[in-house]
């Protein structure tokens, strides 16, 4: 992993985390929602479009992970962050990292440890069928293994770094963001779902536009399903605040 960026500022309050792959036409509109005073961290994973040197030039700072995966991605920019709160967002302007503030709030008021976007699709083609059948079987499948009554497994969260970190996430595929629900859950920590728009996105998705894409996702994430139950978890309750 390295890192790169158009200057390098004092540690901002929050990093919000962006895997990137070939997101060239998507990342005017992402980064210029970036809330004000907030680092982006665009981790380029690889992209033959430019991608990095828009991100560069718009002021992001640049993390080049070689490893090809979202996971990936992902992990290479929590372990770039220096904020004391962590978010991501996907970077093909499906989501508006604008949306992530009251979540940070809640973080920060020690009102929940993980909030997770809610995805409400907004528009033609913003949720495929096969993906959203996708996300439903997983959710009841996270429900039989943690009790948590989660709708949805998108990508829009925040957390405290440090506390993410300890959570020692292995997975760099798909399963990297189920991963993190579930070994938050098996910490102990309060989870929370916070209603978000979600549109069509720009370009062509790399993982949810196809059924074999949402396959190939959907088996990365029944193999993080299978771990074993971490020892002492609270299993009490298993409802998610809104």
């Amino acid at each position: 992993m390295t890192l790169s960026s158009a200057s390098v500022p004092d540690p901002a309050p929050v990093d919000v985390v962006l895997p990137c792959l070939d997101e060239a036409e998507a990342l005017p509109w992402v980064l210029e929602r970036i809330p004000p005073g907030w680092r982006a961290l665009v981790v380029d994973n690889g992209s033959t479009d430019g991608s990095a040197g828009i991100a560069r030039a718009l002021g992001a700072t640049v993390v080049r992970e070689e490893r090809r995966g979202f996971g990936a991605a992902c992990h290479a920019g929590l372990t770039a962050a220096t904020a004391e709160v962590v978010c991501f967002c996907d970077c093909d302007a499906s989501l508006d990292p604008g949306d992530l503030v009251p979540f940070v709030a809640r973080i920060r008021s020690a009102e929940t440890d993980l909030v997770l976007g809610r995805r409400r699709p907004e528009g033609r083609g913003a949720w495929p069928a096969h993906a959203r059948a996708g996300n439903l079987a997983l959710s009841l499948l996270l429900r039989r293994r943690t009790g948590l009554r989660l709708h949805d497994l998108g990508p829009l969260r925040a957390a405290r770094r440090e506390a993410l970190l300890a959570l020692g996430l292995t997975d760099r595929r798909s399963g990297y963001p189920l991963q993190m629900v579930v070994r938050a859950r098996d910490a102990g920590w309060r989870i929370s779902e916070y209603d978000v728009p979600y549109r069509p996105r720009a370009g062509a998705s790399k993982v949810t536009g196809t059924w074999r894409g949402t396959w190939q996702a959907v088996r990365d994430m029944s193999r993080v399903l299978a771990e074993p139950e971490a020892s002492g978890r609270e299993t009490s309750g298993g409802e998610v605040s809104r």
